[in-house]
């Protein structure tokens, strides 16, 4: 798979960094909606490690980008991003958290519960089933797609009608790289790391979005020199797909990348 889709024209001054780990192709509808007016990438990440995955990132930021650029990530991408912008600062000129994982381990356990309750009892009943197999190793077929789906319909407030046209998951990408990540939350690294970032970063997450805002805000405020953090209100995981307020987020995204530009 090609690990970068472009869109607009050079200057390439701002990246959109997806989630996952291990569902290329989720920022394309930001992309498409920011290229208008700037040269957008949008990195596909296919390694199977966080260190594979920053040094891809790094690679097409420093090949087919502007450095220092503007990276805006989104739920794992905000903590590819993150750790991208501690170990390589002098690529990223500002840091857009787009609802990021909790920093932390204290609310961390509350997001699968969150997000079950948002579910009616089927649909919880066989959302634990996908997760058990998906986590056993016994996943099969669409079981993977499936339960993004199940926990897509958890994340939203009230989605607008949306045809995604990612490209396909990879379950084996998700279970290797979220291993890590979680150790780096556990034992503290990843919340250490934001002492390494010098440009300014916002975080802009949901009210209604499973993963607690409280365990982004609180944490990065004591860590990161310069930082903002952004509430929308009436908004699931996935801001640009939420009916009552896309419109506050994109006006928020465009306000901080003109900022920046």
């Amino acid at each position: 798979m090609n690990n970068l889709r472009i869109y607009g024209n050079a200057p390439f001054n701002i990246a959109l960094v997806h989630g996952g780990p291990g569902a290329p192709g989720e920022m394309a509808p930001l992309a498409r909606e920011l290229s208008s007016a700037m040269g957008v990438l949008e990195p596909l990440q296919t390694a199977g490690s966080i260190d594979g995955q920053v040094e891809e990132l790094k690679d097409v930021l420093e090949t087919h980008g502007n450095p220092p650029l503007i990276l805006v990530g989104f739920s794992w991408g905000a903590w590819l991003s993150y750790i991208l912008a501690a170990q390589y600062p002098s690529f990223v000129k500002n840091l857009i958290l787009v609802s990021s994982p909790p920093f932390t381990e204290k609310y961390a356990a509350q997001i699968m519960e969150t997000r079950l309750n948002h579910l009616n009892a089927e649909e919880r009943k066989e959302s634990l089933s996908l997760l058990s197999a998906i986590y056993s190793g016994s996943a099969k077929g669409n079981s993977f797609a499936r339960f993004g789906d199940l926990m897509d319909k958890a994340d939203a407030f009230a989605p607008l009608p949306h045809d995604d046209k990612i490209l396909p998951c990879s379950p084996e990408i998700y279970q290797q790289v979220w291993a890590e990540a979680g150790k780096m939350r556990s034992s503290g690294e990843l919340l250490q790391l934001g002492e390494k970032i010098q440009c300014p970063v916002v975080a802009i997450h949901g009210d209604y979005d499973p993963h607690p805002a409280a365990d982004v805000k609180e944490p990065l405020a004591r860590v990161l020199k310069d930082f903002r953090f952004i509430l929308l209100e009436k908004c699931g995981h996935h801001p640009w797909f939420e009916r009552e307020s896309n419109g506050n987020f994109y006006a928020e995204l465009r306000r901080e990348i003109g900022a920046f530009e």
